[in-house]
């Protein structure tokens, strides 16, 4: 019973002494499923670095932000949505009207974005300050924060769940979807606002650095589990919740920032998919490379 309760205390302990741990273990669960699904559809999408651009796109807006209001959650949520926004619109139109691929596009004004958000925080700001914005505090995140990753999380999901069929359509037969006069060009300009939606969470509590790893590891580690769609999401949520837990229990305790412990939980996730996972991992493959040998 006392290895048990030390146990125990171990990994509850945090959560139930301290109020930050709380709010910060609620701001990743909420970060989880919003931005779960989200990395599963920008995997499928071929956009998993595209989701990395976006993460960098809202650094110029809030910055702009901070300079104007200081550390002020709604000033510097606005900004980055805002800049999230013109990136992914600018990226579109030079993809649009010139021959750049998207991706090249969105690589571009990525650079552009996170050069130009560094020197406002650096040339306005101190070095705290932009380890603030690039890296995040999610252990002092406060309830006016943890309002806003929840709200995101439920618009996100509501809004998934009214264009989830297009959305999936879109992903696998676009050209069909385009064909029957399907709304793929609405459904795309909706996921983008939803992903800059979700980094502008992310980067409220994990910097503009670390939101993307929240999103996208979670997300491709579940490809190693299975296949539909839904279980896709669904694995992505919860590999997510269980790194933002394990990351935030580890920073406590060996007194690391919370943020990378966080994303290297989720680093950890990914290996042990890709390592051992049921489906497509190097483990699956050798055993059935034995299996048809014999």
């Amino acid at each position: 019973m006392t290895a048990l309760s030390h146990l125990a205390d171990w990994l509850f302990g945090p959560f139930a002494e301290f109020g930050f741990m709380r709010r910060a273990l609620v701001a990743s669960f909420a970060l989880a499923l919003g931005s779960g699904p989200i990395g599963v559809f920008l995997v499928l999408r071929r956009m998993s670095l595209i989701g990395d651009t976006m993460s960098h796109a809202v650094l110029p807006g809030a910055a702009i932000g901070f300079v104007i209001a200081g550390l002020s959650l709604p000033a510097m949520s606005l900004g980055g949505f805002i800049a999230g926004l013109a990136v992914a619109l600018l990226s579109g139109l030079a993809t649009r009207f010139t021959s750049l691929r998207e991706d090249a596009s969105f690589a571009a004004f990525f650079v552009i974005s996170l050069a130009l958000g560094v020197l406002i925080v650096s040339t306005r700001g101190s070095n705290v300050d932009l380890m603030h914005v690039l890296f995040g505090t999610i252990l002092a995140v406060d309830n006016a924060s943890l309002l806003l990753v929840a709200a995101i999380a439920t618009v996100t999901l509501v809004t998934l769940s009214i264009v989830y069929r297009p959305l999936v359509a879109e992903c696998f037969d676009p050209v069909f979807l385009r064909a029957i006069g399907g709304p793929g060009t609405v459904c795309h300009l909706i996921f983008l606002v939803l992903v800059v939606l979700n980094m502008v969470a992310g980067f409220q509590a994990l910097g503009t650095l670390m939101a993307v790893g929240l999103m996208m590891l979670p997300a491709i580690a579940a490809r190693f589990w299975t296949r539909e769609v839904w279980r896709l999401s669904a694995v992505a949520v919860v590999f997510a919740m269980a790194s933002g837990c394990v990351g935030l229990i580890v920073s406590y305790h060996a007194g690391l920032p919370s943020g990378p412990a966080i994303v290297l939980a989720a680093g950890c996730i990914y290996i042990g998919s890709l390592m051992f996972g049921p489906r497509g991992s190097i483990a699956a493959r050798f055993l059935r490379r034995r299996h048809l040998k014999a």
